[in-house]
């Protein structure tokens, strides 16, 4: 995923993984241009995922 696809319908994508993990807030979101990674870094130590499963369902929503 690229950072096009990300930012293309990423309020719609923030939505449905704050459905699925309801632990999440907007602050874990937060997206800066260049810091795909940092944000990604985040949701997995908060999940308690891998990269791969974090690109999985988010590509899945």
């Amino acid at each position: 995923m690229n950072t096009t696809e990300l930012k293309g319908n990423w309020e719609q994508q923030k939505g449905k993984l704050k459905q699925k993990f309801a632990t999440l807030t907007d602050n874990d979101f937060l997206f800066a241009e260049g810091k795909k990674e940092e944000m990604f870094g985040r949701l997995e130590t908060k999940l308690g995922k891998t990269k791969e499963e974090l690109h999985r369902i988010v590509s899945g929503l």
